[in-house]
């Protein structure tokens, strides 16, 4: 099975690519693989994967996951930063996803930063 981020490389199965960072045996080395970590985590709502990467700062109370969300796709647009030496970074994506009202697409300019030598989502950035 093809990971839901679409495969960290492109294709990439689930057990290789995401399964991993949210079971908690490795911390995603990239901006860009956390993020696609969290997307799945949205997608197989695993809550703990995502407060364990949002930044204490931001982070609310409740990451909790709404049951009614089903997640379709994700698309990269692009990165700056967020490398395995960098210490902030940003990812431009857009998820697809569907829930009771219909269906939607979050575009969204994400801010990671490095804490404690680890990626963690900070906070989303207007477009």
């Amino acid at each position: 099975m093809i990971c839901p981020c679409s495969g960290l490389p492109a294709g990439t199965d689930f057990d290789n690519c995401c399964r991993p960072a949210l079971d908690g045996e490795t911390w995603p080395t990239t901006a860009e693989a956390l993020m696609r970590s969290r997307y799945t985590a949205f997608v197989r709502g695993n809550a703990d994967h995502l407060f364990r990467t949002w930044h204490a700062k931001t982070r609310p109370d409740d990451v909790g996951i709404d049951d009614e969300t089903t997640w379709l796709g994700l698309e990269i647009l692009s990165t700056a930063g967020g490398g395995i030496d960098d210490s902030t970074g940003t990812v431009h994506f857009r998820a697809k996803f569907r829930d009771r009202l219909g269906a939607h697409i979050l575009d969204e300019n994400s801010a990671f930063v490095r804490r404690a030598g680890r990626w963690m989502y900070l906070e989303a950035l207007e477009n």
